[in-house]
């Protein structure tokens, strides 16, 4: 077993220490996770408070995304050398004083600087939640665990919402400054109760390389297709453009030749993995501005409080938390090409619907059909995607296989926030003027919806190998991830605990 608790025992379920880590584990990823979709039904509020134009409010979406996406796979590799603990302390006590920084901001650039510094800290700690499960638990119980884990974040994700928006209508600086004493009782339950664990076969070098290319590369694109938003192609835009490009060929090539690449590309020789990582960046380019631009439509066009805007989407939390294990069965029984076609078709046809909502929308009539149909295609189709990903890399590989899924997920988000509203013309302070952000949210959620049409059909097209009928040695790995992925798909796919369960 190559990572293994500091001390000398391996945790129970029934444990005081075991619940202590559990609770440790779950605040820690649920801060990350929730500052990825809770801020959405802030951006109103701050828009108008720090009198920022569209592509601020796109800025601070993007910011924590950007960090987030390109150094997830590093926090990943900092744990298992150092430790995982360390660094998801690290990680939460950065996103604590991130956080605060974003409460007092006093400009729009202010609060996107400390967005990019959050999502640092969001890279640190949201590897590391599930790892440390997976070396402090048993065998016996580590199944449970991660079960729990997930139940547990899943509940995290349908209350957050909610949570958020009644801040929201106190002031939106709550939402971040919330974080705070959050990351301070994580601290103190962590160095008490969390065993140190890392992985004595983890390269001793670190891909700094590859990360400051795909960082940067990333960082230039965003500001190049943001940017082109605001004065088309045009001064700097051409030039942010082709350094992003020149950052990005130089990271291929950089972990073509690496000797310990941040991303191994022969995992991309699998035609099923380079597929199913395909129809993730489709369907998260699709979500990543649905779940912007609907809670922001409610606000502006259909007059809804941030609270009643915040909760629109709680059915399709609570879909996922009652029908994704039940997909990832199915799709172990009949193979995952089915239900990742039907999947995004069902999604389509919501997001279509959904670009119906407009003034005096009512939610029972309105909003709640298409955003129930819009949830049961993510329901069928998140679970059946990872174990298409995890069923493509050996057991060794399992762990970056499951990185690289989450990063292209968040990377599709960041890259479609910055596009897709421009070119449905949202742009300015339209999101002040609501026949103008009606008309350009309409023309977002057909260009979502055929996003997703396409994930369905580069589906039904390319993947073809079924998932296992019976389970092997894999059951402490990649099985027991998807059976007990209960609230992954909404940010990103769910990450696994690659070998720390072996």
């Amino acid at each position: 077993m190559s990572s293994a608790p500091a001390d000398d025992g391996l945790l129970r379920m029934g444990s005081p220490r075991g619940r202590w880590v559990l609770l440790t584990t779950v605040l820690g990823s649920g801060l990350a996770m929730l500052d990825a979709t809770v801020v959405n039904v802030a951006l109103g509020r701050i828009g108008d408070d720090l009198d920022a134009g569209f592509s601020a409010l796109q800025w601070t979406i993007n910011a924590y995304t950007l960090t987030l996406a390109a150094l997830i796979l590093l926090g990943g590799s900092l744990g298992d050398r150092f430790g995982r603990r360390r660094i998801f302390l690290v990680g939460v006590v950065w996103f604590a004083v991130a956080s605060l920084l974003c409460g007092i901001a006093p400009s729009a650039g202010a609060l996107i600087a400390a967005r990019a510094l959050q999502g640092v800290g969001g890279a640190l700690l949201t590897p590391g939640s599930l790892a440390i499960i997976a070396a402090s638990f048993h065998p016996d119980d580590r199944g449970a665990a991660v079960g729990a884990w997930s139940g547990l974040g899943g509940i995290a994700a349908a209350i957050g919402p909610l949570v958020g928006g009644w801040l929201v209508e106190w002031h939106w600086r709550l939402v971040f400054l919330v974080n705070v004493p959050v990351a301070i009782a994580i601290v103190l339950v962590a160095l008490r109760h969390v065993p140190e664990s890392r992985d004595t076969s983890a390269a001793d070098r670190i891909d700094l390389v590859g990360t400051a290319l795909a960082a940067s590369g990333l960082a230039a694109l965003t500001f190049a297709l943001t940017k082109a938003g605001d004065i088309g192609f045009h001064g700097s835009v051409p030039w942010a453009a082709a350094a992003g490009a020149a950052c990005l060929i130089g990271f291929v090539v950089v972990e073509a030749r690496s000797s310990h690449p941040l991303v191994p590309l022969g995992l991309f020789r699998n035609a099923q993995f380079s597929a199913a990582n395909a129809v993730t960046f489709l369907v998260y380019a699709a979500l990543g501005v649905i779940f912007v631009l609907l809670v922001l439509q409610l606000q502006v066009v259909a007059g809804w409080s941030p609270l009643v805007a915040g909760s629109a989407m709680l059915p399709v939390t609570v879909l996922m938390l009652l029908f994704s294990s039940r997909a990832g069965a199915l799709a172990q029984r009949i193979g995952p090409r089915l239900p990742m076609t039907l999947g995004p078709l069902l999604a389509a046809a919501g997001v279509l619907w959904m670009g119906q909502v407009g003034e005096e929308a009512s939610y029972v009539v309105d909003v709640l059909p298409p955003v129930v149909l819009f949830g049961a295609g993510l329901s069928l189709l998140v679970a059946p995607l990872t174990a298409t990903v995890l069923d493509s890399a050996d057991d060794h590989h399992a762990g970056i296989a499951s990185g690289i899924n989450n990063a292209v997920a968040r990377t599709a988000g960041l890259i479609a926030v910055a596009v897709i509203p421009v070119a449905a013309g949202i742009g300015g302070d339209d999101y002040t003027r609501p026949a103008a952000f009606d008309d350009g949210f309409a023309t977002s959620m057909v260009i979502s919806a055929a996003l997703l049409l396409a994930g369905a059909a580069l589906a039904f097209a390319f993947v073809r190998r079924p998932a296992p009928a019976e389970p092997t040695d894999a059951v402490d790995g990649a099985r027991l991830h998807i059976e007990e992925c209960r609230h992954c798909g909404v940010a990103g796919p769910q990450l696994h605990p690659a070998d720390h369960a072996h």
